[in-house]
């Protein structure tokens, strides 16, 4: 009798347990402003799908600890005010535990300049631009930098003997230390950036950037910039007779380059990719990938490298939340994310600590062959 009463007191805390934990979890917000419209809203829209097709899959495994997830997204349009004005009325409306997936050189700028990530002690997680960045508290990439891509861009550059080269940049505060980062790699690969052009931050508008390297007459030319800016410049430079070879950084978007420019346009341009290919099983995390994308019920958007990107960081978001335990908090995601030295997605690695929170190396070069096909 007094086994039987103990048992049922066991199973009764056990209950018991297991009902608090149900209480206390609740979905984890994940706040997205991005371009959902506008030049780069085919990046925007696939980045948020990334995310979405990891979060399912993990919702649908019974969550984290009991917590679900769910993505709030809101449109920007890319304009940098209406970035700050729907982060500041998203966090108002919506509570989000974190941020993710912004875009823009100005926009991501601009947000760290109102104090609104510290003020609300909030981690913004992934994002895109085309600037050289400061570590910024609470704010967080799972990208290669952008010194890292165009080191790689210089070193395969001097390895096939080109040395007289061009940069194409976004104009704006941010493109100084690109431009001395840019010389200081072609420097150790033992070239000279000959020509430099910027376009109008926000644009594509290009011809301008044309005529110089028209003159000038680099070998090749680096474009760091955004996938409408540089489809633009393709386009228009090859219509011009341009020959000089082309490489992007990995913001360009290669699918909407192959989609816009015709075959010859494309052909031998080489643009430099931050996550392993989403075409191809390369890794155990590109393999998950597929299978996740093979097991959706629906797309939004076809399957991109940004899409990837997208997936890979709501997979940092779910284990900042996994290694907080049953109470995650908006604090405690900066602090889960510090302490992520050496996460290992399967074939991809991610690494955090205080003062680094740019979090990945990988930088390979994709090469459009002569009929159009994408090749690593």
């Amino acid at each position: 009798m007094r086994t039987c009463r103990l048992l049922a007191r066991m199973f009764l805390g056990a209950v018991a347990a297991a009902g608090m934990q149900i209480a206390m979890a609740a979905p984890v917000v994940v706040g997205q402003v991005g371009p959902m419209s506008g030049l780069e809203a085919n990046q925007g829209r696939a980045y948020a799908a990334g995310m979405q097709l990891l979060f399912a899959g993990v919702n649908k495994a019974g969550g984290v600890h009991g917590h679900t997830f769910t993505l709030v997204r809101k449109d920007d349009g890319g304009r940098p005010e209406d970035t700050v004005s729907v982060t500041l009325q998203m966090l108002a409306q919506d509570k989000p535990m974190l941020l993710a997936g912004y875009f823009g050189n100005r926009n991501i700028r601009d947000l760290v300049a109102t104090g609104v990530l510290e003020k609300n002690r909030i981690a913004l997680v992934g994002y895109r631009t085309t600037e050289i960045r400061p570590e910024t508290p609470f704010l967080y990439n799972v990208r290669a930098a952008l010194r890292d891509e165009i080191n790689k861009l210089t070193e395969h550059l001097a390895t096939i003997g080109i040395t007289r080269l061009g940069l194409f940049y976004e104009d704006g505060p941010g493109a100084g230390p690109l431009i001395a980062a840019a010389e200081e790699a072609a420097a150790k690969a033992r070239g000279t950036i000959i020509a430099k052009a910027p376009y109008a931050a926000g644009t594509n508008q290009v011809s301008a950037a044309i005529a110089e390297f028209t003159v000038k007459t680099p070998q090749a030319i680096i474009m760091v910039a955004s996938g409408a800016a540089a489809a633009g410049f393709i386009e228009q430079y090859r219509a011009a007779g341009g020959t000089a070879q082309l490489f992007a950084h990995s913001g360009a978007d290669i699918e909407q380059l192959s989609k816009r420019l015709a075959e010859e346009q494309m052909h031998g341009v080489a643009i430099a990719q931050v996550t392993p290919s989403p075409y191809k099983i390369s890794s155990r995390l590109a393999k998950e990938f597929t299978d996740a994308v093979a097991n959706a019920e629906k797309l939004e958007v076809p399957v991109s490298y940004a899409m990837i990107e997208g997936y890979i960081n709501a997979k940092v978001i779910v284990e900042a939340v996994r290694r907080q335990g049953a109470r995650p908090t908006r604090e405690g995601m900066a602090v889960a994310l510090d302490g992520m030295d050496n996460y290992n997605l399967g074939g991809y690695v991610v690494a955090f600590k205080p003062g680094m929170r740019t979090g990945s190396k990988f930088v390979e070069l994709s090469i459009i062959s002569g009929s159009g096909k994408i090749r690593q």
